[in-house]
């Protein structure tokens, strides 16, 4: 993780969603930004009520948070970007920078609903960056700065990891990290669920399953050795790992992990039409 920085002038969100709070969370938690620099705009009164006790600010309009924000977070859903930024453009001009985390929406489209001149940057992050373990990606658009680039690098890698990339593999990052703890999570529940079939105590299941995903991982990230290597040196001829692994070649869950991969990338490349 990145050394600690913090970011200078206010950062407005426009969406208060539960991906602006895990980002909001992860940022004030790392110290990027302080609690009273930050400003949120949503109308659902169930998520400001949510997003209170970070200690946050809040704004009526999307309008207000453009002209009290340096940086502007566009943390809504696909289909209601045009609306969030309806007559913002003039506010935004060349003096602000937008980062948008909406799923699939590519950075000239968010362009032309502003300003020839914004400066946006598209970034797909996902939720685990609550807990510091985000992993994200980002390509800049037509007018974003090296400075741009060089901040959004920062903000995300104080709450994990971060890549920039050509804009067209983002649809690809949507599929795998930005869905991937929906993924992981489900893995979680049915390898608890089996604990519990075979006598294990719920709560002490979960557990296991939860540390042996978050070793498993740390193992992969932290020794740089293939995935496959690290399973091979655990499975033992003839042993337990080996029937385990059978029975999920067997159930096809390597294909379907790849899979849902696949069309969840589709599927944000169809939310950005």
């Amino acid at each position: 993780m990145a050394k600690k920085q913090t970011l200078g002038g206010v950062i407005g969100f426009i969406g208060g969603g539960r991906m602006a709070e895990a980002l909001i969370s992860g940022i004030l938690k790392a110290g990027f930004a302080k609690p009273s620099n930050v400003v949120v705009c949503d109308p659902d009164p169930a998520r400001r009520e949510a997003l209170s006790s970070l200690g946050i600010a809040f704004s009526e309009t999307n309008i207000e948070i453009v002209e009290r924000a340096a940086t502007v977070v566009l943390a809504v859903k696909p289909n209601i970007v045009a609306k969030a930024l309806s007559g913002l453009g003039k506010a935004v001009g060349a003096e602000k920078l937008v980062i948008s985390i909406a799923a699939g929406m590519k950075t000239a489209s968010i362009e032309a609903m502003l300003c020839p001149e914004a400066r946006v940057v598209r970034v797909m992050p996902n939720t685990p960056c609550l807990v510091g373990e985000c992993a994200a990606g980002f390509a800049p658009g037509a007018n974003a700065t090296e400075q741009d680039c060089k901040l959004v690098e920062e903000m995300f890698r104080t709450v994990g990891i971060c890549f920039r990339l050509d804009e067209k593999l983002l649809d690809a990052v949507t599929g795998l990290s930005g869905s991937g703890p929906a993924y992981v999570f489900t893995m979680i529940e049915a390898m608890a669920d089996g604990g519990v079939l075979m006598g294990l105590p719920r709560n002490v299941a979960q557990a296991l399953a939860a540390q042996t995903v978050l070793g498993a991982a740390k193992m992969v990230l932290e020794g740089k050795t293939h995935p496959g290597q690290l399973r091979d040196a655990v499975t033992s001829p003839g042993g337990t790992t080996a029937e385990g692994l059978l029975v999920l070649e067997k159930a096809g869950v390597r294909a379907a992990f790849a899979e849902a991969v696949r069309a969840a990338t589709l599927k944000s490349a169809q939310l950005g039409k």
